[in-house]
């Protein structure tokens, strides 16, 4: 039976959640599952993390999805020829804590109808939202906020990723009501040892127990 579960999505795409992911579920020896996975060139996400976060590989669930076309995953899975069932994506149980990791932002939509904010809100887990600390970054993470709170979904937190930027994390801390737990650098070399320092230096490992 799960003890913890985070689910990990992101203001946009390509803003570092995978690596941050990655870093949480090593640092708390969980179990990582990525429900959808769309594109699969270089590599999955799931790949990433087991590359990342030096976990087993027991530890890495399989996607409940893979679908190759690199976008939206109700577009790829229409492209693939694939209709996406909820019912596959419930929550997996596992002994431990269990990160999951969402596509895109959270109103990326995984069939035509539901968007992951809406598939959140039926986990009924909380979210860490994953933010850079480049432009735009305010207006992105309360929008994402926003939208997260509509639909009655748990915010843990506020994960930063980039340079430092005291003032845009602590606006969207404040504004947002939301708990800003760290912010991972970009690092010059990224491996499972320089990860896992950077988060030990970063976050706090009790706010997330």
């Amino acid at each position: 039976m799960t003890d913890r579960t985070f689910i990990v999505t992101g203001t946009d795409t390509d803003v570092g959640k995978t690596v941050f992911a990655a870093a949480l579920a090593g640092a708390l020896r969980a179990h990582y599952w990525k429900p959808v996975q769309a594109g699969l060139d270089p590599r999955s996400d799931a790949e990433s993390v087991a590359t990342l976060s030096g976990l087993p590989a027991a530890h890495i669930l399989p996607e409940a999805y893979r679908l190759a076309t690199p976008c939206s995953p109700h577009r790829a899975a229409a492209i693939d020829g694939v209709t996406i069932d909820l019912a596959r994506l419930a929550l997996p149980q596992v002994a431990g804590p269990l990160v999951v990791e969402g596509a895109g932002g959270v109103l990326v939509p995984i069939t035509p109808d539901i968007l992951f904010a809406d598939l959140f809100a039926r986990w009924g887990k909380p979210v860490v939202l994953v933010a850079r600390t480049g432009l735009g970054t305010i207006n992105h993470s309360l929008l994402s906020i926003e939208a997260l709170r509509a639909r009655g979904v748990a915010i843990h937190g506020v994960a930063f990723i980039g340079d430092a930027e005291p003032d845009s994390e602590a606006t969207i801390a404040r504004i947002g009501r939301v708990t800003r737990l760290g912010r991972l650098p970009r690092l010059d070399t990224l491996d499972a040892a320089t990860l896992a320092d950077a988060f030990a230096a970063q976050f706090d490992r009790a706010a997330f127990q």
